[in-house]
């Protein structure tokens, strides 16, 4: 019996796993991608002595990552490596507090007590409360497609159902968090972890309150050649599994005949396939890859509310500053103000959080000797016809303020160099319509049962993986993905 061929579209960390988890099935698997490179928004890149990571650089749960190479035979050490976090983030506030999330939990709960006096017994039921919720929700909502009769039907589904009343979803993150905490400063902290799925905790549903724990309990990392050797690695492996990476090869057809999928069309020429997994965003792949099919197109799920997007300055910096660390958070003063701009006004807040990262802080030659290498990024709204180039010379400002204010120093002469990524380049690099990080928003409570499924219930042999469709964006939920997709193909 001849060999079977899967065809992906996109090498995005999705695209990537999927392609080695079919390989490990026994499938041929090519994977067609438009840019020079793999990766997806999980790329690098160099600037006059400084290397960034473009992308994603907060690296949680990677057991996600090494089961890879297990399910592969492998050793994940002969590829991979990465040391875990004492610290995970320095948080910088207004009124001059410096909080520090140290990955023991009681450790953190001591420094949050000694910095604000908000009692361990309060942070203590809050982690508890999160706990909960990843119990209820983990091996149901996010390890299985809910769009397949036989989840349903597990005793684990089943008990997790009976307890859907404990995920908190009829409240949204900010209420829930009120009412664990009566310091404002802890509110905001733990509000913010809406904006790791692009969503606005002051409408997100509490149940998102699961983030603290998978970064609390499971840890942050840091992968020892950068966030980029994520990427480096999982293409190694695939290719020693014989997939084969297609580069500057942009899909311009799925092909369908008789309600199947048959294959991809790529500078006119026909790649057929039995299986075909899409891992570019489902906007884009049914707006662009099967506009000849509009009967095919799910217009309840596209027409939905867009994730936040980003804007970010990647600054080369001719100085240290020890007061930093690898993770770093500026809150704004008035977080509600800043997401009434980002989800109603559709523009950038004056006094935006911002968010610093400096890999050269544990990959020194990230940056030149006494340098560092800043990406600096803030949240912003999805790309629907700003004026950008205003907004950018505007928010820049606002930043350079903010950040020389925070560290009693103008750091505006410390910038050697300078390239930015905004919401217009991350939708033509990435193919994230609008610019958006995480595909739809999670803005409702039952946001997490309408993003796309991992299968197409119209066209026979069509999957999906990516942070556009179940179970949501970010590394580890992309790699679930690519699990789910793997589950489903026979």
């Amino acid at each position: 019996m001849p060999q079977q061929k899967a065809l992906i579209i996109g090498a995005g960390v999705a695209g990537i796993a999927a392609a080695i988890r079919l390989a490990v099935k026994g499938y041929a698997v090519e994977v067609f991608e438009s840019n020079s490179y793999a990766g997806g928004k999980l790329s690098e890149f160099e600037q006059a002595g400084y290397r960034f990571d473009a992308g994603p650089s907060l690296f949680t749960m990677p057991q996600y990552v090494d089961e890879l190479f297990t399910l592969a035979g492998k050793d994940p050490e002969q590829y991979f490596s990465y040391k875990k976090l004492d610290v995970v983030c320095h948080y910088f506030y207004p009124d001059g507090t410096h909080l520090k999330a140290y990955a023991d939990p009681d450790k953190f709960a001591e420094e949050v007590n000694i910095q604000t006096g908000e009692s361990i017994n309060n942070i203590q039921n809050y982690y508890r409360n999160s706990n909960r919720i990843y119990d209820i929700t983990n091996h149901v909502f996010l390890e299985q497609s809910l769009h397949r009769l036989k989840t349903y039907l597990s005793k684990q589904t089943v008990k997790s159902i009976l307890r859907l009343f404990q995920i908190d979803a009829f409240r949204t993150m900010h209420q829930a968090n009120q009412s664990f905490y009566q310091d404002k400063r802890l509110v905001q902290f733990y509000d913010r972890y809406a904006t790791y799925n692009g969503s606005n905790p002051y409408r997100a549903p509490a149940t998102l309150n699961v983030i603290p724990h998978l970064e609390q309990h499971f840890g942050a990392y840091f992968p020892d050649g950068g966030m980029y050797s994520i990427t480096d690695s999982l293409v190694k492996l695939a290719q020693d599994l014989g997939v084969q990476f297609h580069y500057g090869q942009p899909v311009e057809e799925i092909v369908v005949k008789g309600g199947r999928a048959e294959g991809l069309k790529v500078k006119g020429t026909l790649h057929s396939a039995d299986i075909v997994v899409s891992n570019m965003d489902v906007w884009f792949t049914y707006r662009k890859l099967l506009k000849n099919h509009p009967r095919l197109f799910p217009e309840n799920i596209l027409k939905q509310e867009r994730s936040s997007s980003a804007l970010i300055f990647y600054w080369g910096v001719k100085q240290q500053f020890p007061q930093l660390d690898l993770h770093n958070i500026f809150f704004s003063a008035v977080y509600e103000a800043e997401f009434n701009a980002i989800w109603k006004e559709k523009t950038i807040y004056h006094d935006p959080t911002v968010y610093l990262n400096i890999s050269s802080k544990f990959k020194a030659d990230d940056a030149p000797e006494g340098c560092e290498n800043w990406f600096t990024m803030i949240n912003v709204p999805a790309n629907t016809g700003q004026d950008w180039d205003q907004l950018i010379t505007e928010a820049r400002q606002n930043i350079i303020r903010k950040l020389s204010a925070q560290l009693g120093q103008d750091i505006a002469p410390l910038i050697v160099n300078e390239s930015i990524l905004d919401p217009r380049s991350i939708e033509s690099k990435t193919s994230s319509y609008q610019g958006s990080l995480y595909g739809n928003s999670s803005n409702s409570q039952f946001a997490a049962f309408l993003r796309h499924a991992n299968r197409s219930s119209n066209v026979s042999n069509l999957y999906f993986c990516g942070g556009s469709v179940h179970p949501g964006g970010g590394i580890p939920l992309a790699l679930l993905s690519a699990k789910i997709v793997s589950d489903w193909v026979k």
